[in-house]
Parts: C-alpha cells; structure tokens; sequence
C-alpha cells in the first residue's frame, strides 16, 4: 500500500473506516473465490488486500483506545 493510500485511509472517520473494511472484506472474499474457480492467480492483489485489511484494523484499533 502506497503513502498516499495510507494518509487517505488514516483521514477517514472511524464510521468510513468500518464501511471501507466491509468492502474490502467482501473484494478479498470474492477475489478467494475466483481464485477457486480458476478465474484469476494474481496472489499479489490477495496479499495487498489482506495487507490494507489489516491496515484499516489497526486504524481502528487505535481509536478504540485513545
């Protein structure tokens, strides 16, 4: 994930930081599944949405606990 992707996401609220970790959840979910059936075998686009999932994770766990 680039610098500019990772100010973009930390200048979220909290509240777009839950509904931006539900899409990615849902493309990660979806880009598995075609990874099953043969569709696509791009593991990089896996690794960087697992990688800004948790990302946006870590985020949010921060301001929980502020």
């Amino acid at each position: 994930m680039k610098k500019d992707a990772q100010k973009t996401i930390i200048s979220k609220t909290t509240d777009e930081l839950h509904i931006l970790r539900r899409a990615a959840q849902e493309k990660l979910s979806q880009m598995r599944f075609d990874l099953r059936a043969g569709k696509t075998a791009n593991l990089k686009d896996l690794r960087a949405a697992k990688k800004e999932i948790a990302f946006i994770s870590t985020i949010i766990s921060q301001r929980k606990h502020e």
